[in-house]
């Protein structure tokens, strides 16, 4: 077993440098207190010295789902300089990661040489022998246990060339349907939600629509400090026009919320009772769009067709009096909350973690798309629902690529025959080759390397052992098993679990497209080389497959062969993106899909005559993803979670980020600015949570669930309600995952991070 003792924190409760992190905070409201739309985070140029570049490429930011098109500045072969792109969507508005980028191939710690493990401990190894030994103990387990005892867990970070190569070498190769990733984590109920209201993935608007947006629905979402770009893009058009209303709807008074008109503190948990009684008020008082409805809607339960009056009868049960006690929010309050909304000029609804990572983040997703759906506010600029991305390609190279335990590229299913049929014809295999059972989704991926259904795993690029729900417990999983890591740094949670630890190039240091939240496909070029022995991800799943003796089914072996195969089998389906070839993203700021031909422009806004090239003449608007060319709404019923407060665990514990670190810190946790800013994770209890158990702010707590334990620093927030903790876990010192409940939503099967029942003492220092 791998030592996991947790480190302890140092003394100290504030970031290194105070200051700084001050003034970061404070370019985040610049855009509207001036009142004239300037780019607050723009004033990043006067922290963050110029470098002295004296080439300059177009590339992609490399962390969050926004896809900020940026300029990087080389010298001397190094990168030197990171500006954002003027033309770009973004604005030229980057953040305060964004603009360290420059610092992210320096980041001490990087792994340069392969690693096997041998007697216990991870000794240094050539690239021959680690591989060797990756195909030759993959090969003994499929021989002795089937193809099911394999597994590839993946990223949303990884290159779409390379996750679509992994996809196909697992489920056409080595016929297991075992692959999934940690999108699984963060947008699996996004996903499930736009194919049961659309028949198909991926948000219908873009970006662009927070321009012409009048009223503004944050849900769950906490885009001042996790997508700065797109806050400053809100306070662009607030400051444009004074009238644009912003609703946000969070348990926690967060930074976004403080920014907004009118925030909604929902009682943890509750928010689909929201949801269900704004459609109640909608259909009560007339704020229905029924032309549109009657039109463009179909009604469905248990999956069987009903009718407008059955689904006005379910919402009975929802009115405003008969939740507002439970949802912690007055009647009238969200009776004008649905009137906002429906009587807006355009309304457009922007979500992301908080109704994702929920037991209920499918119903929530469906009621956000269905409340858009019942009032026509879709299609149009301005209106429309919006899902957020968590990684730079959750969308593009997992979600498009179908390389998901359930999925198969542009929105097919395992399940499906004529799905399987079709892509085993287009990636040349015989017939039968590709399994109709579903693989195993992440959590019961990890509970089965626990007990032994999965005895070998490929993991690329992402940090499982930090990142998981109860991590400890699937920590301890992987290190039963046969764990293949790629990673680029040796200390990683998940690299101290590894049996062959390899080596990976980062961002800039290979090539291959990212596609973002608003369907924006956009080109990375290698600029630099990677230090040592490191390679990309796409060499380390082309080299394997070879000596797997897979070679002829993965022919293409450069990320451009790859791309040309992927986007010419996008053409067999309405996720077609062939017109986009890499000479014209290397020229542009990136193209929305579908774009069928190298002369089309890219699609803003999805299912509208005259913009989508699948909309039928005449149609207007078009759901073309359903049979019947309807979007359908689910009537959703509220389930409480079951996570709730009880005796021994009272209070709700809910986790995210913060402005300056991104994920598990891998990355921006190494590089001095963001690390010092942020200073070391603690848990943000509320005053008087904390004077309930002797606790003042600084003092070492321990915090507890059903699940498991931690100990941090507790710092006091008065903007916390009473019953509610908030921390992230971007630091390893402070492995809050260890605490959080492994729920999933039944639909999606994403864990319920957002909701854990806890408790927390003061324990000495």
């Amino acid at each position: 077993m791998t030592d996991r003792e947790q480190p302890v924190l140092p003394p100290q409760d504030a970031p290194a440098n105070p200051y700084r992190r001050e003034f970061l905070w404070v370019l985040g409201g610049v855009g509207a207190a001036v009142g004239a739309g300037l780019a607050g985070w723009g004033a990043l140029e006067l922290m963050v010295p110029p470098g002295t570049a004296d080439q300059w490429h177009k590339s992609v930011c490399r962390f969050c789902g926004t896809g900020c098109t940026i300029r990087v500045g080389l010298r001397d072969g190094q990168i030197v300089d990171i500006r954002g792109h003027e033309s770009g969507h973004n604005r030229g508005v980057i953040c305060v990661k964004g603009s360290m980028l420059r610092e992210l191939p320096r980041i001490e710690g990087r792994l340069t040489r392969p690693m096997i493990r041998k007697g216990g401990k991870l000794v240094e190894a050539g690239w021959d022998e680690a591989l060797d030994l990756v195909a030759a103990r993959f090969g003994e387990i499929r021989d002795a246990h089937g193809p099911d005892a394999l597994a590839f867990y993946g990223s949303g970070q990884l290159f779409t060339e390379e996750s679509y190569t992994a996809n196909k070498l697992f489920k056409a190769g080595l016929r297991t349907n075992n692959v999934d990733g940690n999108p699984r984590l963060c947008m699996a109920s996004a996903a499930a939600g736009y194919v049961s209201v659309y028949g198909k993935d991926e948000p219908p608007g873009s970006y662009e629509d927070i321009d012409h947006a009048d009223v503004l629905l944050l849900f769950g979402a906490n885009p001042y400090e996790c997508h700065p770009p797109l806050w400053e893009r809100i306070q662009r058009r607030r400051a444009a026009d004074p009238r644009v209303y912003t609703i946000c709807v969070d348990p926690r008074l967060s930074p976004t919320a403080k920014r907004c008109d009118l925030h909604l503190p929902v009682v943890p948990g509750t928010d689909l009772l929201l949801l269900n009684a704004m459609a109640r008020v909608m259909v009560e008082d007339g704020l229905v769009n029924r032309a549109f409805v009657d039109r463009h809607v179909r009604f469905a339960r248990d999956g069987h067709t009903v009718g407008f009056d059955e689904f006005a009868a379910f919402l009975a049960d929802y009115t405003p009096p008969a939740v507002a006690g439970r949802l912690g929010i007055g009647a009238d309050v969200i009776r004008h909350v649905a009137h906002r909304f429906a009587r807006a000029g355009a309304a457009m609804s922007l979500w992301t973690m908080g109704a994702n990572q929920r037991t209920q983040g499918t119903a929530l997703n469906i009621m956000l798309n269905a409340l858009h759906l019942l009032t026509g506010q879709i299609g149009r600029p301005g209106a429309t629902p919006f899902s957020i991305t968590g990684q730079p390609n959750a969308c593009g190279g997992v979600r498009d690529t179908g390389a998901l335990a359930h999925a198969l590229p542009g929105g097919r299913q395992v399940t499906n025959e004529a799905h399987r049929r079709e892509v085993e014809k287009l990636w040349g295999v015989p017939e039968g080759t590709i399994s109709p059972r579903p693989g195993y989704h992440a959590v019961e991926l990890f509970r089965a390397l626990e007990d032994g259904r999965v005895k070998g795993a490929l993991i690329l690029c992402t940090n499982p052992a930090q990142s998981m729900p109860d991590c400890d417990r699937y920590a301890a999983a992987m290190d039963k098993a046969f764990t293949v890591v790629s990673e680029i740094v040796a200390d990683s949670e998940t690299a101290k679990t590894a049996s062959v630890l390899l080596p990976a190039a980062l961002w800039c240091e290979k090539q291959g497209v990212l596609g973002q939240g608003e369907r924006r496909y956009q080109l990375v070029d290698k600029l630099i080389d990677p230090p040592g022995e490191a390679r990309p991800d796409l060499w380390i799943l082309t080299q394997l497959a070879e000596r797997l003796g897979l070679g002829q089914l993965i022919k293409a072996r450069t990320p451009q062969e790859v791309w040309d195969e992927w986007r010419h089998m996008s053409a067999h389906s309405v996720y077609n993106f062939e017109g986009m070839t890499y000479e014209r993203l290397r020229a542009l700021p990136g193209l929305q899909w579908p774009c069928p031909t190298e002369d089309h422009p890219g699609t803003v806004r999805r299912y509208v005559e005259g913009d989508d090239p699948f909309v039928s003449k005449g149609a207007g608007i078009e759901f073309y993803g359903q049979k019947d060319k309807r979007a359908v709404i689910t009537l959703c019923p509220y389930v409480p979670s079951p996570e709730q407060p009880g005796e021994d665990y009272p209070l709700y514990l809910t986790t995210g980020r913060v402005l300056e670190q991104w994920h598990t810190g891998t990355m921006t946790g190494r590089i001095a600015e963001l690390g010092g800013a942020a200073g070391p994770a603690r848990f943000m209890v509320s005053p008087a949570d904390a004077a309930a158990r002797g606790v003042s702010s600084g003092d070492m707590v321990e915090f507890s669930s059903r699940f498991g334990s931690v100990r941090g620093r507790a710092v006091t927030d008065p903007d916390l309600r009473p019953g509610l903790v908030f921390a992230a876990f971007y630091d390893a010192r402070l492995l809050v995952n260890r605490v959080v409940a492994d729920h999933v939503d039944p639909v999606s099967k994403e864990p319920e991070f957002k909701l854990t029942a806890v408790q927390f003492r003061k324990i000495r220092d």
